[in-house]
Parts: C-alpha cells; structure tokens; sequence
C-alpha cells in the first residue's frame, strides 16, 4: 500500500507499543491501518505528528 515502518518500539503504559510509519498521504496511512485492524489481532490509534515547519504554519494562523 506504499506505508513504509521507520521503527517498532516496546513501551510501558496505556500501550504496549508503538509503530512509526511513513505513508504517501494521510489516507493511504488510515486504509493500511483499517486493513491491520481488519485481521482481529490488533488495534490501532493514529497520532498525527507535525514537523518544525508545519507547526510554524499552523501557529501563525493564530489570533495575535
């Protein structure tokens, strides 16, 4: 589905892991992993993160 993993970590907590993937486009993301959650031995939950640049984007639409 063109969703590259770029780590597997092992937490401790609320989850017992965590998988970073990189994906073409948010909705190539969401269908990869509805088809994970799909096979029963898994569930997921999405955290979108932002990078430097795009944080800086979305705080200047702040009200001053």
């Amino acid at each position: 589905m063109g969703v590259k993993v770029s780590g597997i970590y092992w937490t401790l907590g609320a989850f017992d892991g965590v998988i970073v993937c990189d994906a073409p486009d948010e909705e190539t993301a969401t269908a990869a992993l509805l088809h994970l959650g799909s096979l029963g031995n898994m569930r997921t939950q999405t955290a979108r993160a932002y990078n430097v640049a795009e944080m800086q984007k979305i705080l200047g639409h702040l009200p001053k």
